[in-house]
């Protein structure tokens, strides 16, 4: 089969890989959509390294349950099956794997599809059978992949955020990740104001329900948001942009009391205590989220009918992968999918 490497410096090539074959206790999923991610972009700038080009990119696979090996259950896997991938697994018995939260493993280093792990960007990807998970038959593979990651770790963001309902949310930066918290913080009953520098995205955001929107290229995101809540500011903040400035914008943006949430990867977030110690501020950070979660957001999706499809605009081929992430390295426009 095929899959996308990174071989650093700016480059996305296709390259060819043998078929896998499950072991015990794995399963081969044909891919049917494998998400494009902002993190992808940290590995796709970053210099040439020795090895690296080895590994298969893609962390937002979903699919169809193609091959079982020995000692899977019926119960967890058929062929046949729509499944989602929970792409982290660790050791399976210390508390945070039995917990779902297999990212946080603290037995051993925890395996990561694109990292550690072909991942996705092929015809086929092999996983632990515990990783996959059910997709509904009302969900398209699309909305299976964006769920995830991206959507999911909006999800998880959330959750880390507490109840939304009634209050003010401010998500800096409009990315596939907040985008995602967009549409599921107004379905949660918040007040979502949308903070990002492209106005397609901004206008994606107010499709999705969002209140208002800021383009801080235009006004400062704290004056806005104070001129948007009577003065108060914003009882939450998300930052899912990864960008310091907008860190801090995000900071200057909250409330007394004010919660903030940060998620993007590559911010230097900063606080000095003379102007936030007073205001009684809690700042949390979120990682994806638990394979429980990740199951439930599914079903907060499909119960919801929210638009998830509505992220991706572009679809792109294996055979498209140099194009598809020098468009998706811009980051302008909305989430890119492969369909192998």
């Amino acid at each position: 089969m095929k899959g996308i490497v990174f071989p650093g410096n700016d480059r996305a090539e296709l390259r060819e890989f043998q078929d896998p074959e499950p072991r015990y206790g794995e399963v081969v999923v044909g891919v049917r959509a494998s998400g494009m991610c902002g993190s992808d972009l940290h590995a796709y700038h970053a210099p040439a390294a020795d090895g690296q080009e080895r590994v298969i990119q893609g962390h937002e696979p979903c699919g169809v349950v193609e091959k079982i090996g020995e000692g899977v259950p019926s119960h967890v896997a058929q062929v046949g099956d729509r499944v989602m991938i929970h792409h982290y697994w660790g050791c399976g018995t210390c508390s945070e794997c039995r917990s779902g939260w297999s990212q946080l493993c603290t037995s051993m280093e925890p395996r990561i599809s694109s990292v550690n792990e072909h991942g996705g960007h092929a015809s086929m990807i092999k996983v632990p059978a515990a990783q996959i998970l059910p997709l509904p038959d009302e969900l398209s593979f699309k909305a299976g992949a964006a769920i995830a990651c991206g959507t999911g770790t909006a999800w998880g963001a959330l959750l880390r955020l507490g109840d939304v309902g009634g209050k003010t949310l401010v998500v800096v930066g409009q990315g596939p990740v907040g985008a995602s918290a967009t549409m599921l913080g107004v379905a949660l009953g918040a007040r979502v104001i949308a903070v990002d520098l492209s106005d397609a995205r901004l206008h994606k955001a107010l499709r999705f329900g969002a209140d208002a929107v800021i383009n801080p290229a235009n006004e400062d995101v704290a004056d806005a948001v104070r001129r948007l809540t009577g003065g108060t500011g914003a009882e939450l903040m998300m930052e899912t942009s990864g960008n310091s400035r907008g860190a801090q914008s995000g900071i200057d943006s909250l409330a007394i009391w004010g919660r903030g949430c940060f998620v993007g990867v590559g911010a230097d977030v900063h606080f000095n205590t003379r102007d936030t110690l007073r205001r009684q501020l809690t700042l949390l950070t979120s990682w994806t989220m638990s394979t429980v979660e990740q199951m439930r957001c599914a079903r907060f999706v499909m119960e919801r009918n929210l638009p998830v499809d509505d992220l991706f605009t572009h679809t792109w081929s294996l055979g498209d992968a140099e194009d598809a992430y020098r468009w998706f390295s811009e980051q302008t426009d909305g989430k890119g999918v492969f369909v192998p």
